[in-house]
């Protein structure tokens, strides 16, 4: 049977009021991540940010385990494009090592990040969860290392990456360790100094490595 051309619109409107609808949820539970923390991110919670129904938000995702599950995917999407938006900014750049190393704290201060630290406390306990939080990291890494090679180009694949996950471990530590304190000042006179060591690192292991200094900066 050959649908006319009405049915084949009105089918594809439907499509994409169901993808709008979940994209809403998705975004919505990361926003309760970021106000009200893994325990506090109820279903409740999240389809009356969304601004849906709760028939909706069941019809879409049944659990909270499948929201949660799903927002995990949505994330990984969203900090990944985040990385290669921020971190593109240093292609070309003189100091273009220096600067990505700005952006990419840059990115850590924002709300996907505060979601991401939440998933990775619940996923201590949660096996399952762990899984799926463990597939987010891949892909922000793998994305970032890949980026991070064309902003120094020339330097060995295993030195670029050491080096980006050196730096994020290092950010990241930052970060969570001063979520007790309400000083930003605080974090910054730590990110600066660590910032210079990180520098020093990245030229030690790229002269060692005889790839020399251009765009460390």
């Amino acid at each position: 049977m050959v649908r006319s051309p009405a049915v084949v619109r009105a089918r594809r409107t439907q499509e994409e009021r169901s993808a709008e609808t979940r994209a809403k949820l998705l975004d919505a539970t990361i926003e309760c991540l970021v106000e009200y923390g893994y325990a506090g991110t109820t279903t409740p919670r999240v389809a009356a940010k969304a601004g849906v129904t709760r028939g909706a938000q069941v019809h879409h995702f049944p659990s909270k385990a499948d929201l949660v599950t799903a927002a995990v995917r949505h994330l990984a999407t969203k900090r990944a494009e985040e990385a290669i938006r921020e971190l593109s900014k240093a292609l070309g750049a003189e100091d273009a090592l220096s600067r990505g190393l700005d952006l990419l704290w840059e990115i850590h201060q924002g709300p996907l990040f505060v979601a991401a630290v939440e998933l990775w406390v619940a996923a201590r306990t949660d096996p399952e969860l762990a899984g799926h939080v463990a597939q987010v990291e891949k892909v922000v890494t793998t994305n970032v290392t890949a980026l991070g090679s064309t902003i120094v180009p020339g330097v060995a694949e295993d030195v670029v990456r050491d080096f980006t996950f050196t730096a994020m471990d290092t950010m990241r530590g930052i970060l969570v360790s001063n979520y007790v304190h309400s000083d930003r000042s605080r974090v910054d006179r730590q990110w600066r100094r660590v910032r210079a060591q990180l520098l020093r690192l990245a030229k030690a292991e790229i002269v060692a490595a005889g790839e020399g200094t251009a765009a460390i900066g």
